[in-house]
């Protein structure tokens, strides 16, 4: 019994040797690989998008670049959508998500955050001529929004029951909805309404009631615990030197959410 016993213990620990192993080759993987396979959706820009060359560009592009480079890899950009983020990351299509991802509860049952590095302030937009000044104003409205997103949470959310929600795939598609006039009100964030008002200035939209401000993280699979340790460095250098501030800077027009430097202390 006791060589049995002996026997049972040796092998778990085994086990569990090997499972530490696992988890500890995930970053010397990336980088025997030579490549780090980032989720990104680039249907949304300022944050991701590609240029007049067709050239994939905006701070969430500029951010993952900035890591590759760090991390001393290339960069590989897998295409997604804001539905498709989390699964192609479980699924180990991707190594990480760098897409506008927010920080939820939620979304931390499944995986792992780093510490933020972007962040921004959701809203319910409509016409100026609109009298929106509650949720409560929402009753009979229909609300567009895109799947899977923080903003589609929050405004089921707080929506009245008389509102209607219609959810798309992806921002583009959301922002073409509304910028066709299918729509009037949305759920998004300020620099997604200014390039709906450019696209269509008779639009006159205006930011009417606040939803979260969000932070964001890089996404990464919970078991995938030396990358995380990695990036939340990484996060952390970044923020000091001030380049994650600049790229926020350059692409969004805006100053860095301060929010965003308190948590990523």
């Amino acid at each position: 019994m006791k060589t049995l016993a002996n026997v049972l213990t040796a092998a778990a620990i085994s086990l569990a040797l090997m499972g530490q192993t696992a988890i500890a080759g995930t970053l010397e993987k990336i980088k025997s690989a030579g490549v780090i396979r980032i989720a990104v959706d680039l249907s949304v820009p300022p944050w991701a998008f590609k240029d007049e060359d067709l050239n994939p560009t905006g701070s969430e592009v500029e951010t993952a670049k900035l890591l590759a480079a760090d991390l001393g890899v290339k960069m590989e950009i897998v295409g997604t959508n804001s539905a498709n983020r989390i699964p192609f990351l479980m699924s180990h299509r991707a190594d990480a998500v760098i897409s506008a991802l927010s920080i939820t509860d939620e979304r931390k049952r499944l995986i792992a955050f780093s510490l933020p590095y972007s962040g921004a302030t959701s809203y319910v937009a409509a016409p100026k001529s609109m009298q929106i000044k509650a949720f409560a104003d929402l009753s009979g409205k229909r609300i567009a929004v895109t799947r899977g997103t923080t903003n589609d949470a929050d405004v089921t959310a707080a929506a009245p029951r008389g509102a209607e929600i219609v959810r798309f795939e992806d921002e583009a598609t959301t922002m073409t909805a509304v910028v066709s006039n299918q729509f009037d009100v949305v759920a998004q964030v300020p620099t997604l309404v200014d390039l709906i008002n450019k696209k269509n200035p008779a639009k006159e939209l205006e930011l009417k009631l606040p939803l979260r401000t969000a932070r964001m993280g890089v996404g990464m699979r919970k078991e995938d615990t030396d990358l995380k340790e990695w990036v939340d460095s990484w996060v952390k250098k970044n923020i000091a030197n001030g380049k994650l501030q600049a790229i926020f800077k350059k692409f969004q027009g805006a100053d860095f959410p301060p929010e965003v430097i308190a948590a990523s202390q």
